[in-house]
């Protein structure tokens, strides 16, 4: 152990040098308070208040990062609102163009209209096909593939590739349904005194193609006698070529109660998920799980089924019975007597032929027949009108429901294995249940059950908020559809002819399609659901920064100093630490003859 000297006063001079150093110090740090306007330059410097520091400053970051994920999500959310504004533009263009052409029977405006329909598709196309920093907002998680083909691809298909487009499956979906004497796959017979019509023999055919008979009648039946037999349903049996994986879809097309159709897709789940909503349970063989995906289908009557191979579904059709009609002409057949036939579409529309006796009347009439000299004479002239009415309802009702019929079975198509648009068969009697690989598939993005979900912003602790959108949802396949099967036809016949009743056909459809039905999402649902997310994102917004405003506000007098109170510190401490090393001066130049003195 060292023991320092001692002097006899020195303790004083200690003393005064110790509050020299230490008024120095002090008047640093408030110098360095003042340049820097923080308490400290480390937490350790804060003393207890670091810990209120740190928690504030952990929830300042959090707050920043909300802010930061939201502003990125309301350029996004901003973009697919305008999508969607812009194709309800689109569609409600092209329904109200239909309208007026429809109003107008112009002859010039068909032609005008199909050019509107096609410019309308290509910018339909542009707008799905948006990004947001890089982002494709419309192809749900696939953000880096452009969602939608070109207009091109979509009409004409890639023939390089070897893909047909939306006008190859019009035209082959019109062959199917007019069938090989194009009056919609009716057979009509003409007899000594009767005139019969009966559906397509075959059950698979008759689920999905050409006219159904629905009733028939007569304004004399003394004279003009009808008698109509009424159909019976197929049984149709589902198989599987091999044991379906998990996972694996399957589209099921079903006839709905006003006789058109419904496409389903269902996917096949092992255990109890298989028992959820658009799932089929796995069994523990083929013909097993065909059962349970049939039980899935809650009694629907089929009409066609697809899948990729494997696991190859089929369906058989067999049994049922065609539906049929008979005329019959006795003697008193007067000018005035009718016949009424009608006839169901599968698209659920209707058509209803009416025809008229007359004492004469032109052979190439649809709607009225000659009386003859004889009962057999006049049955031959009702049998040519009837086959003139048949030919003219096919080429202008049931060709107009092909053309929409296939537009919205190519926009179902999906880039899932085994879903691609449905294609007549070879045989041209049903549509082929192994998926075609020789179609184009308009949407390349994700295919997720909820689109929304494929994208959220974390905008608070505990609130996310959902911003994703696919261009392959139902209200957007249905504008796409609509417009596309009026840029899809011509109306122009080879002689320059305007098919004006064909382009009233097909325009009263697309409206159709461009027009959401009660149990049918629209655009302007879609365009709601963004609204409200860009609502909770404004009100997750303000949030964050009053909770921002506040945190930041704690921390005055802890992170950091009043400029002005520390200026008055430090002015004082100047004065104090002058007199201090005046007197200290003063003092050391003291002795005992000055003193004296």
């Amino acid at each position: 152990m060292t023991i320092s000297a001692f002097a006899a006063g020195t303790y004083r001079f200690d003393r005064q040098s110790a509050s020299l150093v230490s008024m120095k110090n002090q008047l640093d740090g408030l110098a360095q308070q003042l340049s820097t306007g923080r308490t400290a330059e480390t937490y350790g410097g804060l003393g207890v208040a670091r810990t209120t520091s740190l928690s504030a400053h952990a929830a300042i970051s959090a707050q920043d990062g909300y802010l930061a994920a939201i502003s990125s999500a309301e350029t996004r959310v901003k973009l697919t609102s305008a999508s969607l504004t812009q194709l309800k533009s689109l569609s409600d263009s092209t329904r109200s163009n239909l309208s007026g052409n429809i109003a107008s029977r112009n002859e010039m405006l068909p032609a005008t209209t199909v050019q509107l329909a096609a410019n309308n598709l290509a910018a339909a196309v542009d707008a799905l096909n948006q990004q947001a920093g890089g982002v494709y907002v419309f192809s749900g998680r696939a953000t880096e593939t452009e969602p939608v083909v070109s207009q091109d691809a979509i009409m004409n298909g890639v023939p390089a590739a070897g893909l047909d487009g939306l006008k190859a499956l019009i035209a082959e979906q019109k062959k199917a349904d007019l069938g090989p004497a194009g009056n919609g796959r009716l057979i009509q017979g003409t007899g000594t005194l009767t005139v019969s019509l009966s559906e397509d023999p075959n059950p698979e055919a008759r689920a999905n193609f050409g006219f159904t008979l629905m009733g028939a009648s007569s304004s004399n039946s003394a004279a003009l006698g009808a008698n109509f037999t009424a159909g019976a349903k197929p049984d149709v049996t589902l198989n599987f070529a091999q044991q379906p994986a998990d996972g694996a879809q399957v589209r099921v097309v079903v006839q709905l109660a006003d006789g058109s159709q419904k496409t389903l897709d269902l996917t096949a789940r092992a255990g109890e998920a298989g028992n959820a909503a658009g799932a089929f349970a796995i069994g523990s063989t083929p013909a097993e799980s065909a059962a349970n995906l049939k039980r899935a289908l809650g009694g629907a009557d089929i009409a066609s089924v697809q899948s990729a191979n494997p696991p190859g579904v089929t369906a058989a059709f067999a049994n049922g019975q065609a539906a049929s009609t008979s005329f019959t002409v006795g003697t008193g057949v007067t000018a005035g007597d009718a016949i009424t036939l009608k006839l169901g579409l599968h698209d659920g529309t209707t058509r209803t032929i009416t025809l008229t006796a007359a004492q004469a009347a032109d052979p190439t009439s649809a709607t009225t027949f000659a009386i003859g000299a004889t009962p057999e004479e006049t049955t031959a002239n009702l049998s040519r009108t009837l086959q003139n009415a048949l030919t003219t309802a096919a080429g202008t009702e049931l060709s107009a429901s092909s053309t929409a019929r296939a537009s919205l079975n190519f926009f179902e198509g999906s880039p899932v294995a085994g879903l691609s648009p449905r294609r007549v068969a070879a045989d041209g009697n049903g549509y082929a249940e192994t998926a075609s690989a020789k179609t184009v598939i308009w949407y390349k993005g994700d295919t997720a059950a909820d689109p929304r979900a494929t994208a959220t912003v974390q905008a608070g602790t505990s609130r996310t908020v959902e911003i994703g959108a696919q261009a392959n949802e139902e209200a957007i396949r249905r504008t796409l559809a609509g417009i596309a099967a009026i840029a899809a036809e011509s109306f122009t016949t080879g002689t320059g002819t305007v098919d004006t009743a064909r382009f009233e056909a097909v325009s009263t459809r697309a409206a159709g399609l461009l027009t959401a039905g009660e149990d049918q999402q629209s655009l302007e649902q879609l365009g709601t659901d963004f609204g409200l997310a860009a609502s909770s994102m404004a009100n997750a917004k303000s949030v964050a920064n009053t909770t921002k405003a506040t945190l930041e506000a704690s921390l005055d007098g802890v992170d950091t100093v009043s400029t002005e109170e520390v200026a008055a510190k430090l002015l004082s401490l100047q004065t104090q630490l002058q007199a201090s090393y005046k007197v200290t001066s003063i003092l050391s130049e003291m002795s005992l003859v000055n003193y004296l003195r």
